[in-house]
């Protein structure tokens, strides 16, 4: 009898137990249940939202200088901003602003910007413009506008801030990481028409090297650039052009359908492009080459760094799935995100610039967050690149000082070095190799015109054009002496 009351008391004990635990797990999933209807659920927040807003318009010490715009824009600024680097709200003046930009005519200073690491970054200068030609150079940061820390201000406000009539000045200060300086200026504001494809000495005269090697920068991705590409290849071609190199370094992106477009034109009918996918179906999409004015066959290197981004890592990363070109220099950026643009009905030219997908290479490779890795890592010094852009720039030696002179006269570009390299081809190297080791033996460098054997000696210590032409008429082999001292002048090309 005991023991079966003792039983009776477990068994209860042990049901009462089970409800207690039933009714904890009920209430827990009940109260998260309630949380999270509650913050989906549209109305409560839009209450909430209206509430705060009318308690600012009511009781905040300025309240009566805000306008119900003035709050909900700043509102939706805040929103927006909280979900990436990319996505913004713009009110009428900035998506002008962006329409302009992608058009390749707006009045600024002409610098493509960025928030880098918590800082606000110039990712690259547009050339021809006041920031290009006042030394202003790609990871620069800007720590004032007007003397006005800009630490904390957005990208959309750095670019109102920064853009002006054509003719009205800006007062800037920046700080150069590599050398711990802080740098001011006072930048007048121009009418800035972007050139997006350059030739080597920043003209769009676009010939051949000695090796029919053609080189193309490509400064951004605008409207016009796929047209002035085709344009640029054209020239070359008639130049009897027998490799290229692309080089995309600094180039912040663009249009991702002139990226679409470059890459049709080194690829065959059918070779996959890109991809997009993102979480509704119609962001799903994928690219492939249509054939049209297409150069398959065309040897290739691309040139890439740190700043290439967006529409610069879209091409990159077609051109080496596909093996279709040699990639040198450092990782890219990182930027693969699809921004759209949304106009806003009813709200007078306003509209959202939206994450909706991100972009993946023809092997499935993610570019947001990774960037591309080159075939070739040759990294840069930051001096280095420094006195590449001071080679670039119009009247850059002015901006140095005497002593520094002669480092950007004779700086060789060691990546554009290592592509046409590349292009070039080992065997040009070798033989390039075995006259210099002959130099100790024979000196008469000072004697171009000498005749018959000397002549062979004398070519790659001195000058090559005189004996360039001749050597071709005599030898039955023109090629395998010619090749070696071409190999020295694309040394001197970046000059």
């Amino acid at each position: 009898m005991l023991q079966t009351k003792a039983a009776r008391r477990i068994l209860h004990g042990v049901v009462l137990g089970v409800l207690l635990v039933n009714l904890a797990i009920g209430a827990k999933v009940y109260s998260e249940s309630d949380a999270n209807s509650s913050a989906n659920d549209p109305h409560a927040n839009l209450d909430l939202f209206v509430n705060v807003l009318e308690r600012i318009r009511r009781d905040y010490v300025d309240g009566g200088e805000l306008t119900y715009e003035d709050l909900v824009h700043g509102a939706l600024r805040g929103m927006i901003g909280m979900l990436d680097p990319h996505s913004e709200f713009m009110p009428p003046t900035r998506y002008s602003h962006l329409m302009d930009d992608t058009e390749g005519r707006f009045g600024g200073v002409g610098v493509h910007i960025n928030i880098q690491d918590g800082y606000l970054t110039v990712l690259a200068p547009m050339e021809d413009t006041p920031a290009y030609e006042a030394g202003i150079m790609s990871g620069d940061r800007i720590v004032k506008i007007e003397g006005k820390n800009a630490r904390n201000i957005s990208m959309p406000e750095a670019v109102d801030k920064l853009r002006g009539k054509p003719g009205s000045k800006v007062k800037m200060t920046f700080f150069r990481p590599s050398t711990r300086e802080d740098i001011e200026v006072t930048l007048k504001r121009a009418l800035i028409k972007v050139a997006t494809v350059k030739d080597i000495n920043n003209q769009r005269k676009f010939t051949v090297d000695e090796n029919k090697i053609g080189y193309v920068r490509l400064t951004q991705f605008g409207e016009a650039t796929s047209r002035d590409l085709e344009e640029a290849l054209r020239k070359l071609e008639l130049e009897d052009m027998k490799g290229l190199v692309l080089d995309l370094r600094h180039n912040p992106g663009g249009l991702l359908d002139q990226a679409i477009r470059v890459c049709e034109k080194f690829l065959a009918k059918g070779e996959p492009i890109v991809t997009t996918e993102g979480r509704r179906e119609h962001e799903n999409s994928e690219h492939k080459s249509s054939g049209r004015h297409a150069r398959p066959d065309l040897p290739l290197v691309v040139l890439v760094n740190r700043f290439s981004a967006s529409a610069s890592e879209i091409v990159a990363g077609c051109l080496k799935d596909n093996d279709r070109a040699k990639i040198v220099g450092e990782k890219t950026f990182g930027k693969g995100s699809v921004q759209k643009i949304l106009p806003i009905n009813g709200q007078h030219g306003a509209a959202l610039r939206l994450t909706t997908a991100k972009y993946y290479t023809p092997s499935h490779k993610v570019i947001h967050g990774h960037g591309i890795e080159p075939h070739h890592k040759l990294k840069m010094s930051r001096e280095d690149e420094e006195l590449l852009f001071l080679q670039r720039t119009p009247g850059g030696l002015k901006m140095v000082a005497e002593d520094r002179r002669e480092a950007v006269g004779t700086f060789v570009d060691p990546q554009l070095a290592k592509a046409i390299e590349l292009l070039v081809g080992k065997k040009q190297i070798q033989a390039k190799a075995e006259p210099e080791e002959e130099k100790p033996a024979e000196k008469p460098a000072e004697k171009p015109n000498e005749k018959a054997k000397p002549e062979k000696e004398a070519k790659p210590e001195k000058e090559a054009k005189p004996e360039e032409e001749a050597k071709p008429e005599k030898e039955a082999k023109p090629e395998k002496e010619a090749k070696p001292e071409a190999e020295e002048k694309p040394a001197d090309k970046p000059e």
